[in-house]
């Protein structure tokens, strides 16, 4: 009696576990179901933007910042970031429409508006305001000087390429001739320097991180100086989009750049151990250590802008690199407008005035206007419905 009270209670409890384990699988389901509706709810609010970078370096940091930090989702922007692997390519790309922002040297958007095209391409937000590349020796030069490498064989970057304008810069400041008080190969190709010069190639070499830490892990080379110190303050990588993206969609611009100064505020505020944590996922190949050597070194160099605006001095400054190495067709004016394209400020703070207003839930009353100008009104109205269902053309569309 004792044993089949016992098998029935046993039963009984076998029972009631199965049930419950599948009322909770059931409850458990349900819950993953929500909230992956939730999520996917979410994304699909969210804006599309495709972010072609040059390359995909510990330098640009504030950016990663943005993306690992969600400060893109805070803004609205759902981001899909591309990397390029050079400045021809980004641009290529943002000039094609494949992406709808390109990350690159400040100095692209100059040679693409000098070639002409009407509808060229805006850089609208700085990121990094010194070189980030280092001088890397065989041995430590404890007081090392530029002139030190008079008559001596360095591999240097592209031509036309701001890491290797600056550099050049740098040796006109302290005067050094480019083409006849050194040899400056640049046969090699940007990702393979570093190796060509763990082999034996020239005297000194120019790198980018981590191709310079790694040399110095390695006992194959010396960090002696830092191109970015050196240089002084530089308009060095900047956002930039095509004209008529900028004119079409001023919300996406302003949040996307809400996003970057974000990233800007973190890397400006955090330490480099928490920096180098935080954008880690980002450089999964690179260990820790390594990571935080790498974003101190950016970090005490003062890499990173405050804010992202690009300045006249700036771009001033920018032109007159571009001068002194022989790659400038003409000046650009940093503020070359027609009387059209200048409307874009004023359209931009309108639309943040009607989003403001409407955010904050503030009543307003709309005033009766009248315009002083003459209008030809057949032109405006047929300019309006151009640009409105004929593919939005807004150069010349009023």
């Amino acid at each position: 009696m004792i044993k089949r009270i016992s098998v029935l209670l046993l039963l009984l409890a076998l029972s009631m576990t199965a049930l419950f384990g599948c009322s909770q699988t059931k409850e458990t389901k349900h819950a993953s179901a929500i909230i992956n509706t939730d999520k996917t709810n979410k994304e699909e609010n969210l804006m599309p933007v495709t972010l072609n970078e040059v390359a995909h370096s510990i330098f640009y940091a504030p950016m990663y910042v943005a993306i690992e930090k969600g400060y893109f989702e805070e803004e609205g922007i759902n981001l899909d970031l591309v990397t390029g692997f050079g400045a021809d390519k980004t641009m290529t790309a943002v000039i094609s429409g494949t992406a709808d922002i390109g990350f690159m040297g400040s100095e692209a958007s100059i040679y693409a508006y000098n070639e002409g095209a009407n509808d060229y391409v805006v850089n609208f937000a700085q990121l990094t305001q010194r070189a980030g590349n280092f001088l890397v020796a065989r041995e430590e030069i404890p007081d090392f000087h530029w002139t030190d490498l008079k008559d001596k064989k360095v591999l240097g970057g592209r031509k036309g390429g701001m890491p290797e304008m600056v550099f050049e810069y740098i040796l006109r400041q302290n005067g050094i001739d480019p083409s006849k008080d050194l040899i400056i190969d640049q046969s090699i190709d940007f990702g393979s320097t570093a190796a060509a010069f763990a082999e034996g190639n020239a005297d000194f070499t120019v790198e980018f991180e981590p191709g310079a830490t790694n040399l110095e892990k390695e006992e194959k080379g010396y960090v002696v100086a830092s191109l970015g110190t050196d240089s002084g303050y530089v308009p060095y990588t900047c956002f930039s989009a095509l004209k008529s993206y900028m004119s079409a969609n001023p919300e996406i611009i302003q949040h996307f750049t809400n996003a970057i100064q974000e990233g800007l505020n973190y890397v400006n505020s955090h330490t480099p151990k928490e920096i180098s944590e935080t954008i880690a996922p980002q450089f999964k190949e690179t260990d820790a250590k390594t990571l935080e050597t790498i974003v101190t070194r950016y970090h005490e160099q003062d890499t990173w802008k405050t804010d992202t605006t690009f300045t006249q001095d700036a771009f001033d400054l920018l032109q007159n690199i571009l001068d002194e190495a022989g790659e400038l067709e003409k000046r650009v004016d940093y503020k070359g407008y027609d009387a059209f394209q200048a409307r874009l400020f004023g359209r931009v703070s309108e639309l943040l005035l009607n989003v403001w207003v409407v955010h904050g839930g503030y009543r307003y009353r709309t005033l009766p206007t009248v315009s002083t100008e003459r209008m030809a009104w057949g032109r405006k109205i047929k300019s309006f419905i151009t640009a409105k269902f004929g593919g939005r053309k807004y150069d010349k569309s009023f």
